[in-house]
C-alpha cells in the first residue's frame, strides 16, 4: 500500500511539473515555437505556420488536460468519494486523447527527422488510440481490473513528449549525433519504453496483490 502511495505521489509530482513547464514554455516563453521549429530541416511539405501553431496550441492544451485528468482518475480517494466524477473525468480524458491524436496526425508530416519520424508518430497515435479505446470497452463491460491495467498502458503515452526529449538530449549531447537523427532515435526509443514500462508496473502490481 505504501509503495502504491509513494508511486502515485511521484507520478503526481512529475506530471504537475511537466504540465506547468509545457504550458509556460508553449504559451508564454516561446508561443511562436521558434526554438522547436529551428530544428526542422528538409521538410517535404510547406509548413503553414499560423495553422500549424494553432494546431500545436490545441495539441499541447489537450495533452496537458489528458495528463491531469488521467492522474486524477488514478486516485483511489477521489474514486471512492465520487464515482460519478470519476466517470465524467474519464470522458474528459478520452476526448482529450482523441484530440491529441488528431492534432498529432496533422503535425506528423512535419516531424523532425522526416518521413521515418512521421511514420513513428502515426504508429504511436494508433497504439495510443487502441489502448485507450480498449480501456473504455473494458469498463463498459464492468471489467474493472482490466480497465485499470489498460488505463495504465494508456496513461503512459501522456509522457511521450517528455521521453522523446530526454532520449533526444541524451543521444544528441551525449553521443554527438545530429539533432534530427537523435530525435528519430528518441521517438522510437520512447515508443518501446511506453510499451514496456506499463507492463512492468502491471506485473509488479499483481505480485503485490498476491503478497498482500
Amino acid at each position: 500500500m505504501k509503495n502504491r502511495k509513494s508511486l502515485y505521489r511521484l507520478l503526481a509530482c512529475v506530471s504537475l511539473v511537466f504540465i506547468l513547464y509545457a504550458l509556460v514554455k508553449n504559451y508564454w516563453i516561446d508561443p511562436g515555437a521558434a526554438g522547436f521549429l529551428s530544428r526542422k530541416t528538409g521538410l517535404k511539405r510547406e509548413l503553414n505556420l499560423p495553422v500549424w501553431l494553432n494546431v500545436m496550441y490545441v495539441h499541447v492544451g489537450f495533452a496537458c488536460l489528458a495528463m491531469a485528468s488521467g492522474l486524477i482518475n488514478f486516485s483511489n480517494r477521489i474514486f471512492e468519494k465520487s464515482r460519478r466524477f470519476h466517470r465524467f473525468n474519464g470522458y474528459v480524458y478520452l476526448v482529450s486523447v482523441l484530440l491529441v491524436v488528431l492534432t498529432s496526425g496533422y503535425m506528423a508530416p512535419y516531424a523532425t527527422g522526416g518521413k521515418i519520424s512521421s511514420m513513428g508518430f502515426n504508429a504511436l497515435n494508433l497504439i495510443w488510440l487502441f489502448v485507450t479505446t480498449t480501456a473504455f470497452i473494458q469498463i463498459k463491460r464492468k471489467r474493472i481490473d482490466r480497465h485499470r491495467n489498460w488505463m495504465i498502458r494508456s496513461y503512459a503515452f501522456c509522457f511521450t513528449n517528455l521521453l522523446i526529449h530526454l532520449i533526444t538530449s541524451l543521444v544528441h549531447h551525449g553521443f554527438g549525433m545530429v539533432y534530427a537523427t537523435s530525435y528519430t532515435i528518441g521517438l522510437y526509443g520512447s515508443i518501446a519504453l511506453l510499451i514496456i514500462i506499463p507492463e512492468i508496473i502491471i506485473r509488479t502490481k499483481r505480485k503485490e496483490w498476491v503478497i498482500e
